[in-house]
């Protein structure tokens, strides 16, 4: 805007910066509503709960973990069988642990191993 020289000017420069203002002013509403619903707990934990859910880490973290369980499971029952032997059934526990911490830890050369041995089965049958 330039300089105003007359009252006709004048008006016209204000009638225009209050156009601006309202514009200006539905557009910050807008903003503020959204950025308020962006920050309401359920978008938040929706939000959360998407970027959680779709990282692959997460996946195979929780499939290295049920393979874990599984197979600790699996040699505990294998160990101890049906023996009522307390101490047979300490280290059957205790053997149970160690196998999951190792399997949950190093689950990908498990999965590996466990391929490549169905792989072997399967060949020499044909």
């Amino acid at each position: 805007m330039g300089n105003i020289s007359s009252v006709g000017e004048l008006k016209e420069s204000i009638r225009q910066l209050e156009m601006e203002q309202a514009i200006k002013g539905e557009l910050l509403k807008e903003q503020f509503f959204t950025t308020y619903d962006s920050f309401s707990l359920i978008s938040l934990l929706r939000n959360s709960f998407k970027k959680t859910a779709s990282s692959p880490d997460l996946i195979n973290d929780v499939l290295g973990t049920a393979l874990g369980l599984a197979t600790g499971f699996i040699s505990k029952k294998i160990f101890i069988g049906s023996s009522g032997n307390v101490f047979r059934k300490i280290f059957g526990s205790a053997l149970q642990l160690g196998v999951i911490s190792f399997v949950s830890q190093h689950s990908r050369e498990v999965k590996l191993l466990g391929h490549f041995l169905i792989q072997q089965i399967f060949s020499k049958r044909r």
